[in-house]
């Protein structure tokens, strides 16, 4: 009895006016993306031959971006960060609204390989920035609990996005881009408020304080300090797997069924499946399942899981066994690798926390997609079977899980 008593209090302690707050203002965050995100697929559809191309141009904006970004804030504090740059991204929306109904672009192949290319670095910019609030406002060892029902606020927000932009669609033929970028943007000026007000409330005593340094800290720090680049090859590594096994994956759904309807009927199964899920996770189970594990354990697993969806990608490939692994990997991903990553960033310091996160989630993310969909293309080149591939993946996912372990052996997680 004892027992559970402990157990019911570690929970409801994570349901507190910040943690709420916080978990809200991510719900008003990834709406505004996942209203957008239909329209990114679409125009993926539309441009299929050049996504190898639109991808690399992705990466390299986003190389370029992470420079501007660290220079605006190493002049800036907290508050100014959240402001200017979600400002920046509602003028991008503004823009894109103003060329579809001003200027009628909406027939140019070039607006929509162009948007294609911004919602791809939006959408990681959008969250990264959100993610820099929260590790520089909760840190402690209470606050940084808070993650799961934080991530909660997410997963509504994706829901509630998706929803919006499923009764949007019916307008795109007449209205293009409009109502989606309206309502994106008026969703994401009510995070930009939500979390002006969190700075204000929780960060007091450093309004004026500027994080210094200079522009090219993010990258920097990436190459030279070892802490900063286990995490990078971490992420690089993850999201490379991920690619891996999403590109098998496809392959596998192609086989299976050449019915459109069908294959978006299944997709939508999948994302009715993973979002309940990955909710109650993140309410009931984040917290508990780091404060147990521990977050070195956490980290390999994300190695282990790949070996096991490899393998069975490469021995039984099914429609079924695709439907396992998504579901599992995403899971893992939003409900517990995601929470515990950001624990780790929570840890660094100060320059770190505000730019080397950033570059990581943005640059080094989008370079591991384009290294995954470069190594299944080397094995089509040299004619090596789509199920052999995840096969030869496998020692990579074995690094993962070293790298993992080499994240947490120096961890510092401790009261600031």
């Amino acid at each position: 009895m004892t027992n559970l008593k402990i157990i019911f209090n570690r929970f409801t302690s994570v349901f507190t006016r910040d943690s709420l707050l916080a978990s809200f203002l991510f719900f008003l965050v990834l709406s505004s993306w996942y209203i957008l995100r239909p329209v990114r697929n679409e125009m993926a559809v539309a441009n299929v031959d050049e996504l190898p191309l639109l991808l690399a141009f992705g990466a390299f904006a986003m190389l370029l971006a992470n420079p501007v970004y660290a220079w605006v804030a190493s002049k800036s504090n907290l508050k100014k960060i959240i402001t200017y740059c979600y400002s920046f991204l509602i003028f991008n929306l503004l823009f894109f609204l103003f060329s579809w109904r001003v200027l009628d672009l909406g027939s140019s192949i070039w607006l929509g390989r162009i948007f294609y290319i911004w919602c791809n670095i939006y959408s990681f910019f959008v969250v990264s920035i959100f993610w820099v609030l929260i590790i520089n406002i909760y840190r402690n060892a209470k606050s940084r609990s808070f993650y799961g029902v934080i991530m909660a606020g997410g997963s509504l927000g994706a829901l509630f996005g998706s929803e919006i932009s499923k009764r949007f669609a019916s307008s795109f033929n007449d209205f293009g881009l409009e109502l989606f970028c309206l309502s994106a943007t008026i969703l994401l000026f009510l995070a930009m408020l939500t979390g002006r007000y969190l700075t204000t409330k929780n960060d007091i005593n450093q309004q004026d304080k500027k994080v210094g340094g200079t522009g090219f800290d993010g990258i920097k720090n990436v190459i030279q300090v070892a802490e900063i680049r286990s995490i990078a090859i971490y992420v690089w590594i993850w999201t490379g797997l991920m690619t891996v096994h999403w590109m098998t994956a496809i392959t596998i759904i192609d086989g299976w069924s050449q019915d459109p309807e069908e294959r978006i009927v299944f997709f939508s199964l999948l994302e009715q499946i993973v979002t309940p899920l990955t909710l109650i996770m993140q309410l009931f189970l984040t917290n508990l399942s780091i404060k147990y594990f521990g977050v070195k354990k956490i980290l390999m697993t994300y190695g282990l899981l790949f070996i096991i969806v490899f393998i069975l990608y490469g021995f039984m490939p099914s429609i079924t066994i695709v439907a396992v692994a998504t579901v599992t990997l995403r899971l893992f991903e939003y409900g517990l690798n995601k929470p515990t990553r950001e624990t780790v960033y929570s840890t660094l310091a100060k320059n770190d926390r505000y730019k080397s996160s950033v570059f990581i989630d943005t640059f080094v993310s989008r370079l591991g997609d384009l290294s995954g969909s470069s190594f299944i293309g080397v094995g089509k080149l040299f004619s090596i079977g789509f199920s052999s591939m995840p096969l030869i993946a496998i020692p990579i996912a074995g690094v993962l899980s070293l790298a993992g372990l080499k994240i947490s052996k120096n961890e510092r997680l401790k009261d600031f």
